[in-house]
């Protein structure tokens, strides 16, 4: 493995943290940094490998946010609940450092779905949305696995 190997390595790996801890843009890292390998390796293997990766994280990204925005919709979870985790999970994100982001998307559905529906109903919607929360950081997730595992095929090949 060269220098060059090595540093996309590292930018990926930060990536791959950031999809799981939310305060990198992880698949724009992983994006990152095998189009920067593909600059400095260069060649035709190395930007088949840099195009075939950054497609496929561009479909998880379009695949996280319609899946479980649909398995919402169907669950009758409205758009302005999920507004409402989005805005309270900003909030949480700088109150409490990285686990806010969780706390106040939940609190934000929680408080939203109490609101709309009552306590009766309130906590399974808060469970759902959180289902959804989590099927769309696996989805995004195994682009940027399956974009990472093209990687290292290129830097077999190359």
């Amino acid at each position: 493995m060269t220098t060059t190997d090595l540093i996309a390595a590292l930018v990926i790996a930060v990536g791959l943290v950031g999809i799981l801890v939310p305060i990198l843009p992880g698949s724009i890292l992983v994006v990152a940094g095998v189009v920067g390998w593909a600059i400095a390796v260069g060649g035709p293997t190395a930007w088949a490998v840099a195009g075939v990766a950054t497609a496929l994280v561009v479909a998880g990204t379009v695949v996280k946010y319609v899946v479980p925005g649909r398995r919402l919709q169907v669950a009758g979870i409205p758009a302005t609940t999920q507004w409402a985790g989005v805005l309270l999970g900003v909030v949480g994100f700088f109150v409490v450092p990285v686990v806010g982001l969780f706390l106040g998307f939940a609190l934000g559905i929680y408080l939203a779905e109490l609101a709309r529906v009552g306590s009766k109903q309130a906590w399974p919607s808060t469970l759902h949305s959180l289902k959804a929360v989590g099927l769309s950081i696996v989805i995004e997730l195994a682009a940027a696995l399956a974009a990472t595992a093209v990687w290292v095929a290129g830097v077999v090949a190359t």
